[in-house]
């Protein structure tokens, strides 16, 4: 099976409260090397957030998110996007010039659209199933998944371009986990649908499965290795076409994905 290289987004949580490392990179100067050491192992683009979107996390304001991002951004020379939903934190984003934006909330506030429009980031547009700023503990089915799937993108990707945001800005993640549901099903269907994604709307594809709780949620052990687990599904989506995969252990994926490449090219 075909194997892409997609972009490596690396994680920098500056967050308290973060699912799998609240609080590890809360300090600047451990966000920053951080940052850069994601670099080092091969990202190729360094994606900053300055508030957890955790079930339990606690609110942030505004300030306190640009806060804690601002002076790693001014050190770093390199891709980044931001991660925030709030529209105070992505004007500041947007002023900083950095080349990606990515809101779990799939930018539902039509004021911020003309500044959208006017800038030249890359917008992730993300689809979150409860439609708030963080994951919600819910099952659902299947088909409820991939109906709210399809609807959002449908009506989402429209408006913004309606409003002179080019398509080649676009990027779409269909979301995973928690952002979808509880149960681990309709997580792994979305799996097997990216190529269909991808077609279906004609735009580039990101995956974000970097330990998340559905990869725990399926033949559970006391032994769960879950960086495993997360590459065999990060490289899973490469061979579905996926354009980006944001992780945080970049490292392990680089190295897999030349790998992959390596064998792939021998076997010509």
């Amino acid at each position: 099976m075909a194997t892409q290289q997609p972009k490596i987004v690396g994680i920098v949580n500056i967050t308290a409260d973060s699912f799998s490392d609240g609080g590890q990179y809360l300090e600047t100067d451990a966000a920053r090397e951080h940052a850069k050491k994601l670099l080092a192992d091969g990202a190729d683009v360094v994606e900053l957030s300055g508030a957890s979107s955790n079930v339990n996390s606690a609110p942030v304001s505004a300030q306190e998110e640009i806060a804690r991002m601002e002076p790693v951004l001014a050190e770093l020379d390199c891709a980044v996007s931001v991660d925030a939903t709030k529209p105070a934190v992505q004007r500041w984003a947007l002023s900083k010039g950095v080349a990606y934006l990515n809101d779990i909330k799939g930018f539902p506030d039509e004021s911020l659209y003309p500044e959208l429009a006017r800038s030249d980031a890359k917008l992730v547009v993300m689809h979150c199933i409860s439609g708030v700023d963080k994951a919600v503990r819910q099952e659902k089915s299947v088909q409820e998944v991939f109906d709210s799937i399809y609807s959002f993108f449908e009506q989402r990707l429209p408006a913004l371009e309606a409003a002179g945001i080019t398509r080649e800005r676009l990027v779409v993640d269909p979301g995973m986990g928690l952002f979808l549901a509880s149960n681990p099903e309709p997580s792994f269907a979305v799996f097997s649908h990216i190529a269909e994604l991808k077609k279906h709307f004609g735009l580039p594809v990101m995956v974000s499965v970097s330990r998340k709780s559905f990869l725990r949620n399926f033949q559970k052990s006391d032994d769960c290795d879950i960086q495993s687990r997360t590459l065999a599904a990060e490289l899973f989506a490469a061979t579905q076409g996926a354009d980006y995969i944001r992780t945080h252990d970049v490292r392990a994926l680089h190295q897999a994905l030349a790998t992959v490449g390596a064998i792939a090219e021998g076997a010509k």
